[in-house]
């Protein structure tokens, strides 16, 4: 039986005993039939093992990982092609050595420059499965959007949430940061104390950071996008920030009917492996003109897209959908939400208090942007996460902390 080898060296071939050989007997052959050293061999199915530059990139292909697998099981025959990556250098029968990059005067194969350009294709499936919302939440965020900003500038929050281990992110309750919001442009003014309070409360509360969400404004529907180069960039920024690969991005937008009205609506997406990849090694052009097409965005070396060498890539080529739902969830989201227009004081705390007075202390209470309020408020940070532990277990909330917060309203 024969297999084809493929690596930067060109295609070459080895025989075999038949596909009952695990992977490890293989790496022995290619060792002996080719002199690569088994410790120095990657091998996959797949052809992008080829576009390779670091060993984290060697990491993605691990379909021929367990050396026990046989390749039977990989539905490799007579005339497969493998592709090999390895480490060092070597002489190809007929043909010059190879030299590692980066030694002074080496000779590059077409191989080689293959290897080394940076291909942008589309991602077809999305690492997080799909994103829901709570509907009180979901419906506080663009009610206020459409109802008090009218579309008219960006706003944007963060989203909490929990992510099972199917990829399935759900959502409970959304934190507004200190922003700016114009046309075209959603500037988000960090107070990393702030957002330590955020996160203090949402681990009380057994959730997590598990996205972005933002609105465009009814300018930007005139255009042709799904995502501006200012909103790529954004989005790529904040899902690298993370480091969750389930990390899921939200637009919220105003759509046209044919009728004249407009609908809301919500839509998910993931910033593609590559989008991420290229912020982190600074590809993307950050700086925007007059003239720019906000569909396209701009890089500031040559990358291959759809077999042509540019500097300009079609937005879509970043982004991946994500199916979206809704739920019901645990908290609720009446209470003032932060950073808004509206300064929240004791008389919200206390309007909620009386509103709830017939539900159980800890169910009054359960409610993100009032911890949060909480926690800003007479020195309670420290403590309020302790009382987000009590509504997620659903506990009595200790007497001290009721009459604490019962006094507090008071005093409005």
């Amino acid at each position: 039986m024969m297999l084809r080898i493929r690596s930067r060296d060109g295609l070459e071939r080895i025989q075999i005993d038949g596909p009952h050989l695990s992977i490890s007997q293989l790496k022995s052959l290619i060792e002996s039939q080719l002199q690569i050293p088994i410790q120095n061999q990657t091998l996959s199915t797949d052809q992008n093992l080829l576009l390779a530059k670091t060993p984290a990139d060697l990491l993605r292909f691990s379909d021929m990982a367990d050396p026990s697998t046989p390749l039977s099981a990989l539905k490799l025959s007579h005339g497969s092609i493998v592709f090999l990556y390895y480490h060092g250098e070597r002489t190809v029968p007929g043909r010059p050595a190879v030299i590692p990059a980066g030694s002074f005067g080496r000779k590059m194969t077409i191989d080689d420059l293959i290897a080394k350009q940076t291909r942008i294709t589309r991602q077809e499936s999305p690492h997080c499965d799909s994103v829901s919302f709570d509907r009180d939440s979901a419906n506080a965020f663009q009610r206020y959007v459409n109802e008090t900003l009218a579309f008219a500038i960006k706003r944007g929050g963060f989203m909490y949430g929990t992510v099972s281990e199917e990829g399935k992110v759900e959502v409970d309750f959304i934190y507004e940061p200190p922003q700016q919001g114009l046309e075209d442009d959603l500037v988000l003014l960090r107070d990393p104390e702030e957002e330590k309070l955020v996160d203090a409360i949402a681990a009380g509360l057994g959730r997590k950071r598990v996205g972005f969400i933002f609105t465009q404004t009814i300018m930007q529907s005139k255009k042709d996008y799904n995502f501006s180069n200012k909103e790529i960039l954004q989005s790529a920024e904040l899902h690298a920030e993370s480091e969750l690969k389930e990390w899921v991005t939200v637009v919220v937008k105003l759509e046209a009917n044919e009728d004249g009205t407009a609908d809301v609506h919500f839509e998910a997406f993931q910033m593609s492996d590559m989008c991420v990849k290229l912020f982190k090694d600074g590809w993307f052009v950050t700086e925007f003109g007059e003239d720019d097409d906000p569909k396209l965005s701009k890089m500031k070396k040559d990358v291959v897209v759809g077999g042509k060498d540019v500097k300009e890539v079609d937005n879509d080529f970043f982004l991946v959908v994500v199916k979206i739902f809704d739920h019901q969830g645990p908290l609720s989201s009446t209470f003032p939400i932060e950073n808004r227009n509206n300064l929240v004081t004791m008389k919200a705390l206390k309007s909620h208090l009386d509103r709830t007075k017939s539900l159980p202390f800890v169910k009054r209470i359960s409610d993100f942007h009032l911890l949060l309020f909480l926690a800003k408020s007479h020195g309670l940070g420290s403590d309020v996460p302790a009382l987000a532990e009590c509504i997620e277990t659903q506990t009595a909330v200790p007497e001290g902390y009721k009459l604490l917060i019962e006094s507090m309203a008071d005093t409005s």
